[in-house]
């Protein structure tokens, strides 16, 4: 989920809590009703795919009984299910709306045969991805069982400065949201993982130059992506793809099938080279 910070916090009164601010009971200056529903989304990921009630009350940082009343109206409306634990889990409904987002949706439909082929082509594993404030979204994967293990899935996020596809994503950006990145704290993943601003500013005006980026072990040790751009209409770069095998292969022999599938995805989204 991206960042809740548009939705301003407001007095306890003015969201209909009937609380007092000085009120211990209830919380000093409460988030407004929008945003603590779509704090309690935020707090399922990866690694917590289920979650109890409490679970739910701490890591979103609310009340168990505000927790219960958003949770239920949330369960009711489809945006979560009742796990057969008990526990709450991500509803089929909100992925449903998800899938509707013109980013992922039309892109992924067009994208999804160039994939398929650089699949077969490689048998490896192919990802799809989008910028999504500061990290790369991945929208689509395909992998074989044999392929290199990744921690990364269709729907889950990753910091755009360690990945293949991240690299591509922020070498065409514009130079203020570059700047930005490049002065914010970057998570390490492992020794390889480029975490110094002017290493990173060689390595992406490279990108942007040749058009590929090649990540070797900055997220695992024991895989490298290739990734390329891919260009929409106006020209400008609107998502990215990349393959990630593992690190004994050649980079460099997979550089012509996977520019070729960005080229082919590029051209389905009316992008004509000057």
């Amino acid at each position: 989920m991206s960042d809740l910070a548009p939705f301003a916090e407001v007095p306890a009164r003015a969201v209909g809590s009937g609380g007092d601010p000085r009120d211990g009971n209830c919380e000093p200056a409460v988030r407004s009703t929008v945003a603590r529903a779509l704090g309690v989304l935020e707090v399922f990921s990866a690694g917590h795919l289920e979650l109890t009630l409490s679970e739910i009350a701490r890591r979103a940082g609310l009340p168990l009984t505000t927790a219960h009343r958003i949770v239920g109206e949330l369960t009711r409306w489809g945006a979560l299910e009742r796990a057969d634990h008990g526990g709450y889990q991500v509803g089929l409904r909100l992925w449903e709306v998800g899938a509707l987002a013109p980013r992922g949706h039309g892109l992924r439909e067009i994208a999804l045969p160039f994939l398929e082929d650089l699949y077969e082509a490689t048998r490896q594993n192919v990802q799809l991805g989008v910028v999504d404030g500061t990290d790369v979204v991945y929208v689509e994967r395909i992998a074989a069982r044999t392929a290199v293990a990744v921690i990364t899935r269709a729907g889950s996020r990753m910091p755009l400065h360690a990945t293949g596809v991240g690299l591509v994503l922020l070498a065409f950006a514009d130079v203020a949201f570059q700047e930005r990145i490049l002065a914010a704290p970057m998570r390490r993943f492992t020794e390889k993982t480029i975490v110094n601003p002017a290493e990173l500013r060689r390595v992406i005006a490279d990108v942007r130059h040749r058009r590929i980026a090649i990540s070797d072990g900055q997220v695992t040790l024991d895989a490298l992506s290739v990734a390329a751009p891919i260009f929409g209409t106006d020209g400008r770069v609107t998502a990215a793809l990349s393959v990630v095998v593992p690190n004994e292969h050649s980079a460099q022999e997979y550089i012509p099938v996977v520019h070729a599938a960005a080229r082919g995805i590029s051209r389905g989204l009316g992008w004509r080279p000057v």
